[in-house]
């Protein structure tokens, strides 16, 4: 960056900027913890060599600071993926079983967007689609903040619900299962290396069908494309204008056949290296069982908590957690 002529090529220059700053994202932390760690370890060994020991309470609490802040680096060591470090789109979509699949589909939304707004993540709803009778039969996320394809690619498959179904007078146990699709968010040089002919898609436009007054229903704004080569379909009408939602859409089918291209590599490796282990984003990664007993355990990982209603809420930090490092562990 100190090199004459370096901010001539403005696009090439944010490149580095946004580089550094990821790299001392994970370089300065260190350093800090190494100072830190360094220093409590000597005023330990000073004040266990004067027999002091009105001090342990205070050395316990800065320990325990130290191993919070580790912990947080340790996460962000795993975080560093080619995308990781970038926006992420989200799709939300029910399984068969009707109303009882859209109820679980618009909990599930419920509980990620809990978890953005505890973690101070943006997000928008590019496309909502309101169930027959509850819940909901589709929905696109964009979600904006740091790490925020690294730590939500975790979600990625299929969610199972099991519980009493408040839909069935005679009160039975229903299982439910909802499909949720992490792709990352292309910046602005890496679309450039996906090219859409406009032969191999179709446009269609229709009336927005959630909250939106007469504008939504007097205007075809909502835009559907279908990608022929890959049968990918996606839809957004979360703007008011059709262009703005053709644009937005074609940048959310950008990003879904880039993903689409990461797993087929992926399935590649796998057959080079041998592998038998499914690696398809489809898998049943994670149960939620209300009753008979409570319940959510990760399949892929075996992290489990019984407290339901904490994820729900939103708390789903440790399956991040262990994801993360049960894949580090089977690269």
């Amino acid at each position: 960056m100190g090199k004459a002529g370096f901010w001539d090529d403005r696009e090439r220059a944010d490149g580095f900027v946004v580089k550094l700053k990821r790299l001392k994202g994970k370089l300065d932390p260190l350093n800090g913890l190494e100072s830190d760690i360094r220093q409590l370890k000597e005023l330990v060994s000073i004040s266990g060599d004067s027999g002091d020991s009105s001090m342990l309470d205070e050395f316990a609490a800065e320990l325990a600071g130290v191993r919070k802040r580790l912990g947080d680096f340790e996460l962000k060591v795993l975080l560093s993926g080619e995308n990781d470090g970038g926006n992420a789109l989200m799709n939300i979509h029910p399984g068969a079983g009707g109303t009882e699949s859209q109820d679980w589909a618009e909990m599930l939304l419920r509980l990620y967007r809990k978890y953005f707004e505890r973690h101070g993540y943006e997000y928008r709803l590019l496309d909502l689609q309101p169930g027959d009778e509850a819940g909901i039969k589709n929905a696109t996320i964009e979600i904006k903040g740091e790490y925020a394809y690294g730590k939500m690619k975790s979600e990625s498959g299929i969610h199972r619900l099991v519980r009493i179904s408040p839909f069935d007078s005679n009160h039975r146990r229903h299982t439910s299962f909802v499909s949720v699709f992490v792709y990352p968010e292309l910046e602005d040089r890496s679309e450039l290396e996906i090219e859409i002919s406009p032969n191999d898609i179709r446009v269609d436009t229709y009336r927005s069908s959630g909250a939106g007054g007469q504008h939504v229903n007097k205007v075809s704004s909502a835009v559907r494309i279908t990608h022929f080569p890959t049968g990918i379909v996606v839809q957004c009408q979360n703007e008011r204008s059709q262009h703005k939602n053709r644009e937005m859409a074609m940048k959310v089918l950008r990003s879904r056949i880039y993903a689409k291209r990461l797993e087929e590599e992926e399935e590649r490796k796998a057959k080079i290296a041998g592998e038998k282990k499914d690696i398809s984003w489809g898998n049943q990664i994670r149960s939620y069982v209300f009753q008979p007993y409570t319940l959510v355990k990760d399949h892929r990982t075996g992290v489990e908590t019984s407290n339901v209603q904490s994820v729900m809420d939103g708390e789903i930090d440790g399956f991040i957690a262990g994801f993360l490092s049960w894949k580090e562990r089977n690269k």
